[in-house]
């Protein structure tokens, strides 16, 4: 059954890109959907029937991939409960997205490559999730970053949708780089890319380095021209392997990909921010907990990165227009929650809102594209307003997905984000205070904008044209009944998996699939904080709320006067903290300089000009005077000719053979 899972997604793809135009697009939509479906029923059986206690650990071998030296490497599915969380999240999202798309991309001219291309993504991730090894998980890591790179660029004949894509493909390869680095590191160490094999040596190092004042053994690791011993050998390949994480879950300096990954159509925006891609460095980091508990100082790098991400992109997002990059910086935000989480060691409480926001943005993401849709493809909400009349059941799936988002009691965001942010507060290490008080700051944010953005598009005066609010219409049953789905998930998926997921027998339900040894202290103690920590989301959240209501509701004029009395902090958000003009400064600017002068200094002028272009032009110069040797006259040849027989005369004269 699980290889099973795995696998109908990659027929879906075959077949959609393959057979795509010979079946045609309905037949491409339908497969792919109904593969994707049953993969995800599929994995709800799998997650129920692995039971919720005790479930052992799984090996599926499928095939053995490669051996070269010490390395050995199986394709292997490794199922636990953190794999089929993420088989359940994947295959869910994926599945509607696919349903979705059927509506919201009937018109597009080239929907079986688009539904190819989907589940090509859906493939790749459930390849990571699933891997039992680094090499096989970076293998779907790399795959997922080439389907992103072909879904935002799916309208490729729109120059931004190129540059988005180029841009998310290159940024990525950075954080890849770190990720690549940090494998070696590992084989190194442990001498296997196996998590059985180095789970197993992390234990055993954890026991000597609990021995050791500080680590301080014999080098285990060279690593930039430092030999470092177990402790330092550590840190070194958790930062290595965070630095991959920051990549693909755009943290801060490493973010600028995922807003302009908005160029591609709606359907990959909810599938890139809810189920794949993003979530990947997340799982990632919670899947080598066991290492990481190595290396305090990297996860206290971690939650400091986390922390800052947080309240960065909610900052962004508190101005921007366009109604999909607001979603876009919120997911952005979210990812740092789960970061800090990470950091203060609540492998638990990350994954558990890996799992309800998967549900709650795919929501938002998806209702975002119901407006699109009504609105003649229009996404700056200043030329929204007023559609809660005309799409009633868009706004309402959307005033759900925002109260989840917001952590509105009981919704699915109320019991994960508060949990995160209980446990930033109880956390012990360095920036584990810090990641409180940004994360609650950020949580006042969120709800800001998050309501600006309801405010802005659906309430108030309409401020589209009279043709655009002539045409408004609700999308059709097949975009909508995926909302509805997820609007139970982001209702319920807190009250129902928080006991679970993060209650008193959370260690059987987790069992070894993330480390849950510091962990338990933690959650302990975040059970127990006071009143004010406990409450101090939700009264953020309100406090969000009443400030966009008076902006955009009561005074909407107040808005406007803000930003004209601080136009300096306003640009610099609207610019989105000038990331994209630095980068440009010092990297593109400096690569094109290098470049253009590779090509007109070295190319051109010394390889070129002293290579085959000088002796080319040589070769001219002395044919065009040999040229001009050849004149046609009879007695310019027949002197010449006398020449060349004097000339013979003498040399033979010399030689004395005359």
């Amino acid at each position: 059954m699980y290889t099973l899972i795995v696998l109908l997604p990659l027929i879906g793809f075959l077949v959609a890109g393959l057979a795509g135009p010979t079946i045609g697009h309905k037949a491409s939509e339908y497969a792919t959907t109904g593969l994707l479906v049953l993969a995800a029923i599929l994995s709800w059986i799998a997650f129920i029937s692995f039971g919720f206690g005790n479930g052992e650990t799984l090996h599926v071998n499928v095939l053995h991939w490669m051996q070269a030296g010490a390395l050995d490497v199986s394709w292997a599915l490794r199922i636990d409960r953190l794999t089929l969380v993420m088989l359940v999240v994947v295959n869910t999202v994926s599945s509607l997205v696919h349903i979705y798309s059927i509506g919201y991309m009937h018109h597009d001219e080239s929907r079986s490559r688009f539904f190819a291309y989907l589940s090509l993504f859906t493939f790749a991730m459930l390849t990571l999730v699933t891997a039992d090894n680094l090499v096989q998980m970076f293998f779907g890591w790399e795959g997922v970053g080439l389907a992103s790179y072909l879904l935002i660029g799916f309208w490729y004949k729109k120059p931004s949708a190129n540059a988005a894509a180029m841009k998310a493909f290159v940024v990525n390869r950075v954080g890849d780089f770190g990720f690549l680095l940090g494998i070696f590191g590992l084989f190194v160490v442990f001498g296997s890319v196996s998590f059985e094999t180095i789970f197993a040596g992390a234990r055993q190092l954890g026991e000597s380095l609990a021995g050791e004042a500080a680590g301080n053994g014999e080098a285990v690791l060279h690593f930039a021209g430092y030999s470092l011993g177990a402790a330092g050998a550590m840190t070194a390949i958790c930062l290595l392997l965070f630095m991959g994480a920051m990549g693909k879950s755009a943290q801060i300096g490493l973010h600028t990909w995922l807003p302009d990954a908005m160029e591609g159509p709606t359907p990959v925006s909810a599938l890139i921010h809810a189920a794949t891609m993003v979530t990947a460095g997340v799982f990632m980091l919670a899947r080598m907990s066991p290492v990481f508990e190595l290396s305090h100082s990297a996860l206290t790098f971690v939650t400091f990165i986390g922390a800052t991400t947080a309240f960065f992109a909610a900052t962004i997002g508190l101005v921007q227009n366009d109604i999909k990059r607001v979603i876009a910086y919120s997911t952005c935000s979210q990812l740092g929650y789960m970061f800090v989480a990470l950091g203060v060691g609540a492998y638990g409480a990350a994954v558990f809102h890996l799992f309800t926001h998967a549900f709650f943005k795919a929501l938002l993401f998806l209702g975002a594209g119901s407006v699109i849709h009504a609105v003649s493809d229009e996404q700056d909400m200043r030329r929204m307003g007023g559609l809660r009349r005309h799409i009633p059941m868009t706004y309402w799936m959307m005033i759900v997905g925002t109260l989840a988002l917001t952590g509105f009691p009981f919704t699915a965001g109320y019991y994960s984000k508060d949990a995160i942010i209980e446990s930033a507060f109880v956390g012990e290490n360095a920036f584990a205070m810090y990641g409180y008080i940004m994360t609650v700051i950020a949580a006042l944010l969120t709800s800001f904008y998050s309501w600006r953005l309801i405010f802005m598009t659906f309430h108030g005066k309409p401020r589209a044209s009279h043709e655009v609010m002539h045409h408004i219409h609700e999308s059709p049953p097949v975009m909508l009944v995926p909302l509805y789905v997820l609007a139970a998930g982001a209702l319920l998926a807190g009250i129902v998996f928080y006991p679970f997921f993060l209650g008193e027998g959370y260690e059987s339900f987790w069992h070894t699939a993330i480390f849950t040894g510091p962990e338990n202290h933690v959650l302990h103690e975040a059970h127990h904080v006071s009143a004010l920590v406990a409450y101090s989301p939700t009264i953020a959240m309100v406090i969000g709320f009443v400030l966009a209501y008076i902006m955009y509701i009561r005074s909407p004029e107040k808005a406007s006067q803000l930003a004209a009395r601080n136009p300096g902090l306003y640009k610099f958000l609207l610019n989105k903290w000038y990331f994209d003009e630095l980068y440009d400064f010092i990297f593109v600017q400096n690569a094109k300089r290098l470049g253009r002068f590779l090509w007109k200094t070295g190319d051109t002028k010394v390889i070129d000009g002293l290579g085959p272009n000088a002796i080319s032009a040589r070769v001219l110069d002395v044919t065009s005077r040999v040229v001009q040797m050849q004149t046609g006259y009879l007695y310019h040849y027949a002197f010449a000719m006398l020449i060349g027989v004097a000339a013979l005369v003498t040399f033979m004269m010399f030689r004395g053979t005359i």
